[in-house]
């Protein structure tokens, strides 16, 4: 088990990289604007479960793998990128994205927890933090794949809980931001713009050495 006294080293630290802006928040904001609170609150628990399969990767080594071979960290990595982009051209050249009044089918829910799932899943950066921040808190006197895994389930919940309150705040918020078709212009070409950043940033990003 963890220690009460990580616990509480660890959540400030964890909240405060949740927050911190990302590919995974900027995802479930603007599916939240544009198909309400349940698709964001999918989108985040797709983040979620993205976590997890990160943070098994660390307690099975396969995020070492990542670290150390220059060949598993660039294909991830073009993985990745490759559908930051795609998601990016999508939403520039999608007009009804966020029209909340348009008469085109919303994108599903299922389909909101699967590409936010796989943007955090392909993202080689988080599967190298998760290898250099996790064990930061790893006590040597306890079990460390024990430890590993119920702090990265921790940090997963913790985003899940932030993300779900942004989902809600920004679905509520969505019909007054929505209502002038230039707010929905800029917010389409800011989203794009964003995830495209995202992905030219991973696509540009050097391996970690150590």
């Amino acid at each position: 088990m963890v220690d009460t006294s990580v616990l509480v080293a660890f959540v400030p630290a964890a909240l405060a990289l949740n927050v911190a802006p990302g590919p995974d928040s900027i995802y479930t904001l603007k599916r939240s604007i544009s198909d309400g609170r349940t698709a964001g609150v999918m989108a985040a628990a797709g983040t979620s479960t993205g976590c997890l399969v990160h943070t098994t990767a660390a307690v099975l080594g396969l995020s070492a793998l990542l670290k150390a071979s220059a060949l598993a960290f660039t294909a991830v990595k073009l993985v990745g990128a490759a559908y930051l982009l795609y998601l990016g051209v999508t939403t520039f050249r999608n007009r009804d994205e966020f029209d909340i009044a348009s008469d085109g089918e919303p994108q599903s829910h299922a389909e909101s927890f699967r590409q936010a799932f796989v943007i955090n899943v392909s993202n080689p950066k988080v599967a190298v933090f998760f290898l250099a921040f996790l064990p930061q808190f790893v006590e040597s006197s306890g079990n460390a794949p024990v430890q590993i895994f119920t702090l990265g389930v921790l940090f997963g919940c913790l985003g899940f809980c932030y993300q779900a309150a942004l989902a809600t705040f920004s679905s509520r918020a969505r019909r007054v931001i929505l209502e002038r078709a230039v707010v929905r212009d800029l917010l389409r070409y800011a989203s794009a713009s964003v995830l495209v950043g995202f992905g030219v940033e991973l696509l540009l990003e050097r391996r970690v050495v150590n």
